[in-house]
């Protein structure tokens, strides 16, 4: 658990101006891929590329805001806490979902055994004792 202090969740007037860029230059990149698409001078490979450019200068610019930082950070934390998962071997894990398809058989089996068993009883007495 992070023992790190609370800060301050607000976005600034800075930030939003900065998203408000970002965002801006994302829509300008697709918009200039589809405003370029009947000119020949500009293939779909070349307007991809405007296209990925834009998105990734998007992205640098959303990352100095305060919200981007806080994404960053719980990026790497995230990164920090799966270098401590112990995965498990394939063995393991062949014996694991070997079980697992075992048990799903047989309670499957045992499910289908009492629909059986309650059809017949519904069925087979309590409908022919009335008739």
């Amino acid at each position: 658990m992070n023992t790190k202090a609370e800060q301050n969740k607000g976005v600034s007037g800075a930030d939003i101006g900065k998203l408000v860029l970002a965002a801006a230059v994302l829509i300008a990149g697709v918009f200039a891929y589809s405003w370029f698409s009947s000119d020949s001078r500009f293939p779909t490979s070349v307007r991809l590329v405007g296209v990925l450019v834009a998105l990734v200068l998007s992205l640098a610019i959303a990352a100095f805001t305060g919200p981007g930082r806080r994404m960053r950070e719980f990026l790497s934390e995230s990164q920090f806490e799966l270098r401590k998962v112990v995965w498990p071997t394939r063995e393991e894990t062949l014996k694991t979902t070997g079980i697992i398809i075992a048990v799903v058989i047989v309670l499957s089996l045992l499910l289908g055994l009492i629909d059986w068993l309650l059809k017949t009883v519904v069925f087979d007495w309590l409908l022919k004792i009335g008739s």
